[in-house]
Parts: C-alpha cells; structure tokens; sequence
C-alpha cells in the first residue's frame, strides 16, 4: 500500500506537513524521485534524436522565458512579495514557473521562506556550510523530509484556489508543455520536413534539456552561491555574490545582496550588477501589469558594509 501511495503522489501531491522533521532522515526517497531521476537521465536522448535549429531555439527560448518566470515571480513575487499585481498575470506565471519542475508555488515560497528565516543554520534544508553540495544542490528535493511544506508560511497564497490546484497537481502543467511540444515537432515534422524538426527533438531539446538545465541552474543559487563569490554586506548567512550564476539565472546570482535586504524587486544593487529579472519587471511596470515595485533604499546600501575578495 506505501508503494502505491508513493506512486499517487507523483501525480496528486497533496500537503501533509508533519512539524517534527527531526523524526524524518536525511535520505532520498527513491521511489518518489523516479521521475526526476528519469528526466535528469531523458537528456541523453538527443544520442538518438538528434538536432535542429528549431529544436535548440525553442529550448533556449524556453529555458529564458521559464528561468524568468522562476526569479520574478515564485522567487520575488510569491516568496517575498516585493512588488504588486492582479490576481490573472499571477496565475499566468504561476503557470510558466510550473512548467519548470520545481513543484507549485505554494510549496516553493514556504521553503523559500524558512530558508531565510535560518539560511545556512542546521534547520535550513538546502544549507551547503550545514549539509554540503550534494544534499544542498538536489538531495534535499528528492527527500521525504522535504515533499511537504508548512502551511503557516503561506497562509497569504493559500486564499487562492488556482494556486493550490497547481501546487498539489504540480505535474499538470508540465505534462502539458510535454505534450504540447510533441504535438507542435510532430505537426512540423509532417508539413514543414525541410527544417528538420522531430516530435522527439522538440520533447528532448524543448521539454527535457531546457529543463534540466533551468532546473540545476536554480538550484545552484542554494549549493554555490552560499560558498563561491564576493561578500558586500554582512550577514548572519554565508551568502555571495556570484556574477557567473547573476548571468545564468538573470540576476538570482547577487545572492548576498538578497539576503542583505530582501524585500527589493532588484538584486543587483548596483548599476553594474547586471539583473535582467529585474529589467523586465521595470517593464511589466510601465506596461501597468505589475505596480508598488519595491527598491533598494540608500541607507541600506550603506549598512554593514564589509570588503571581502
């Protein structure tokens, strides 16, 4: 009966948060994990499928509009809630940042959120000076310990009931990006031959690829950019600043800036800090789809101010 509960819970993940996790090991739960553990390992079908140009457009195209979405609104919107919008463009990305398997917004934000509330202490569940890179990186994700999530941090998304349908039916939309990407390869491969382009390519570049890749780039904010990088301003975590993934996941990387003050829609505090997140926020804003952004007050970037290479 545990193996098929186990298996049900790929498709409902439904929230049963125990607040004793001492009880529960640090260990992957393996047979939850199939699927991940099987995405991760789909990318070697490009041996077989091959490429095109259509193919690695739409994985790149993808991976930019999805890691977007990730930074900008499960990361700045739905866990620190740094800037306004109405209740449709909120479902709109909550949708696109559930394309990129890391789970619903509700539980992504309640992590995120304890995660500062003790970042690098032995509670803090992805802590790479307290768990080391593996377990920080993606052990902690594929653990039972964590599948859950404490409703108490999110009690503020909860109120929606699209944002919990997608939180406990997380593989809803990317079953759909799976399927809708096979259908557009295929549709293409039958009237379109000459550009080359498969079902397949379009599922292992577009789907497969552009995930795996979006996915370890995000998480490499939690293993790396808590031990590599500069250090601005003092905290009680190990957080840098770390120009590398600042470029990869367009503008996560100014991770000491964040938890200097993370109430800010910007992560890179200064001009040279290249934050395209942001960029395009300032855009939403003059668009009117956000509003009440929130910025980086002067005296804050005066405040514990320390010099470290």
């Amino acid at each position: 009966m545990k193996i098929w509960a186990t298996l049900a819970k790929w498709i409902a993940n439904e929230n049963k948060f125990d607040p004793d996790l001492k009880k529960y090991p640090d260990r992957i739960d393996w047979l939850r994990s199939v699927p991940f553990i099987l995405l991760n390992l789909s990318c070697l079908l490009v041996l077989w499928v091959g490429v095109s140009y259509v193919a690695v457009g739409v994985a790149l195209a993808l991976y930019f509009i999805r890691i977007f979405s990730i930074g900008a609104f499960y990361h700045r919107y739905f866990s620190h809630k740094t800037y306004q919008t109405n209740r449709f463009w909120q479902f709109v990305f909550a949708c696109i940042a559930g394309s990129c398997v890391q789970r619903g917004p509700l539980w992504w934000a309640a992590h995120h959120r304890q995660h500062h509330m003790c970042a690098d202490e032995p509670e803090d569940a992805h802590s790479p000076v307290q768990h080391g890179f593996w377990w920080s990186h993606m052990g902690w994700f594929m653990s039972k310990k964590y599948y859950n999530y404490n409703p108490e941090r999110v009690r503020d998304l909860a109120r929606f009931p699209e944002l919990v349908f997608l939180d406990r039916f997380d593989a809803f939309i990317p079953a759909l990006l799976f399927i809708s990407l096979w259908a557009v390869g295929s549709f293409l491969h039958n009237f379109f031959p000459d550009l080359g382009t498969t079902g397949g390519q379009m599922i292992v570049w577009g789907f497969c690829i552009s995930t795996i890749a979006l996915f370890h780039t995000t998480v490499s904010i939690n293993s790396l950019s808590h031990v590599f990088g500069k250090k601005r301003f003092k905290t009680k975590d190990n957080s840098r600043n770390n120009l590398f993934l600042a470029l990869m996941t367009l503008g996560e990387g100014w991770h000491n800036n964040h938890h200097h003050y993370p109430a800010a829609a910007r992560q890179g505090f200064m001009w040279w800090e290249i934050d395209i997140t942001y960029y395009i926020l300032k855009l939403f804003e003059k668009m009117g789809i956000i509003w009440d952004v929130r910025n980086v007050p002067k005296s804050v970037l005066e405040k514990n101010l320390v010099e470290e290479g």
